[in-house]
């Protein structure tokens, strides 16, 4: 159930801005999986990927031979039951005619990855770097030949099911075979190596964290931005109050920032003007966005920070060409150099659009050094929620889809490509994604109408069987799974749920996201710091282009 979707179109152009996107260039978007034991035993070290050249003939020649086999007089192998019914040699003769067109699509597929594999190991200095993304290729392409071999039974034996019950008795619907460990999704291991720095403020010195642009997704974006410019300048940073801005108390758990660090680097809007009691002022306003306006705060931020007492000077600008439209890459130097200041409290405006030290900043566990997995993650009340949800109806191994529709498809269609795609499209490339991980549910947080999400139900199926989508139902007494937040009177309250929601896609065991949305880009920096990222994870529909797309206004 997300609740990130902007109200008008104003808030899909500020989310339509490519820089502001907080692209997670870690994710996996190549469809791989685990084969565990089989990887120890065929792949001893990176040039093993090269398979023995005689097995892959003989699963290149094996369609052959069933091409000959079935062409030769497949009329005589099931005489007794042609003899009867023209109808059902006539059945027989598609049937043989689609097997063979998907026997001969399984043979390119294979030759397609010995050729490639071959070219791979002809070259010794690419070898190393890619035995791991070669391994996966290789799994993904046998997982994909096992589907098509699978069609081909269906086909050859389609004609041959008599009766309502004998289709279910011809296949187990057991792709992969009982037990197999081909289709879980590992995790993806960043390595433990990061670059980061220490954040000791200095005391006395704050920066004042103003968040304007979209939903609280981006004002998340936004605090971690701010985090790294605090601790470039060795201030405190002071979170936003409520009425300027979100609650941040009901979602987030701002003394556990403090707790990473072992010292005080965050404090509250309150705590901080306590501190300054009678001279609530912002000393020195250096914007870090010039455009469209500076420090991208209109009149009513203003008005509403001087209704918190907040006295400031005259808005100056770092660099008179900063668009939130065309963002310029910065590094440490060029934010040190603008905005260090002996003034007590600084701010600098909204930071989201700001493009500082991306591939620092994106790592796991981000830029600063600290004792924690991630910074800013849901309170203990939302994890603890999401862990009695995931017990209740879902279990450990499950899918987590982010389906958002609503103001998506217009914001879709302005980028190039589109990334709305038809519901059947859709339920395809889930479909798959299913496949590869195994997991008997999805969890489907979106806001999209139930007509939808009943049809996108009713078109995922695996194996013969539908794959249920299961969303938060509503609140019910006999159910004790949000019994925690009800007690402390937080229920219902939109941006909790939204938090809830994103805790819940992170603790899955892959995930499917939305391209362009921040909801989802946060979620993928909470896998990518929790350590629950998976090589299933991807955008939906990520490697295709919208098989219809609308006209512009």
């Amino acid at each position: 159930m997300d609740r990130e979707s902007p109200s008008d179109e104003e808030e899909d152009k500020q989310t339509l801005i490519h820089s502001h996107e907080r692209t997670s260039k870690n994710m996996n978007t190549t469809s791989t999986f685990e084969i565990g034991d089989l990887q120890n035993k065929v792949f001893h070290s990176a040039s093993s990927i090269r398979f023995n050249k005689r097995y892959l003939l003989a699963i290149c020649l094996l369609p052959v031979v069933l091409i000959l086999y079935f062409s030769i007089d497949v009329g005589n192998l099931f005489r007794n039951v042609t003899s009867t019914s023209s109808d059902l040699s006539n059945r027989m003769r598609e049937a043989e005619l689609r097997a063979l067109y998907m026997l001969r699509e399984q043979q390119l597929g294979l030759l397609h990855l010995w050729n490639h594999t071959t070219l791979v190991h002809n070259d010794n200095n690419t070898v190393a770097a890619t035995a791991r993304n070669e391994l996966e290729e290789f799994t993904s392409e046998i997982l994909k030949q096992i589907r098509v071999n699978k069609e081909i039974q269906q086909a050859l034996l389609s004609s041959h099911r008599v009766g309502s019950n004998s289709s279910e008795e011809v296949f187990d619907g057991n792709v992969l075979g009982a037990g197999s460990r081909v289709g879980r999704c590992r995790k993806v291991d960043y390595g433990s190596e990061r670059r980061a720095i220490e954040w000791k403020p200095k005391p006395n010195k704050y920066l004042f964290a103003i968040c304007v642009s979209g939903q609280m997704s981006n004002h998340l974006i936004c605090l971690e931005k701010h985090m790294f410019f605090a601790a470039l300048l060795d201030r405190v940073l002071v979170i936003p109050s409520s009425k300027v801005d979100y609650l941040y108390s009901r979602v987030l758990d701002i003394e556990h920032i403090n707790k990473c660090f072992g010292r005080k680097v965050v404090v509250s809007f309150e705590e901080f003007a306590e501190t300054k009691k009678n001279h609530l002022h912002i000393d020195r306003f250096i914007c870090y966005v010039s455009l469209p306006q500076p420090c991208y705060v209109d009149d009513e931020r203003i008005k509403k920070l001087k209704g918190l007492g907040l006295s400031m000077g005259k808005l100056e600008t770092a660099w008179v060409d900063e668009d939130i439209k065309k963002p310029n890459k910065k590094v440490v130097g060029d934010i040190t150099a603008k905005f260090s200041s002996n003034d007590d409290v600084l701010a600098i405006g909204d930071v989201f659009y700001a493009d500082v030290e991306e591939k620092w900043v994106m790592q796991p566990g981000g830029p600063l050094a600290h004792s924690c997995k991630t910074l800013i993650e849901p309170s203990k009340l939302i994890m603890l929620t999401a862990q009695r949800f995931i017990q209740t109806f879902l279990g450990k191994n499950f899918i987590a889809l982010h389906f958002r529709r609503h103001g998506f498809l217009k914001f879709c269609n302005a980028k190039t490509p589109s990334c709305f795609f038809p519901i059947p499209q859709a339920a395809d490339c889930i479909t798959r994604v299913a496949e590869r991980a195994a997991a008997p549910v999805i969890y489907l947080s979106t806001d999209a109408a139930a007509s939808e999400t009943d049809l996108l139900q009713s078109l995922i199926v695996v194996n013969g069987k539908a794959v249920p989508l299961v969303k938060r139902p509503a609140r019910n007494i006999a159910e004790k799974w949000d019994a925690l937040l009800y007690r402390h009177g937080i229920e219902g309250d939109s941006q909790v749920e939204a938090m809830l929601d994103k805790t819940i896609c992170a603790m899955a065991s892959a995930f499917i996201g939305a391209s362009g949305s921040t909801f989802t880009e946060d979620i993928l920096r909470l896998r990518k710091d929790w350590g629950s990222a998976s090589v299933c994870d991807e955008y939906l529909c990520h490697d295709e282009l919208p098989n219809f797309i609308a006209d512009n206004e």
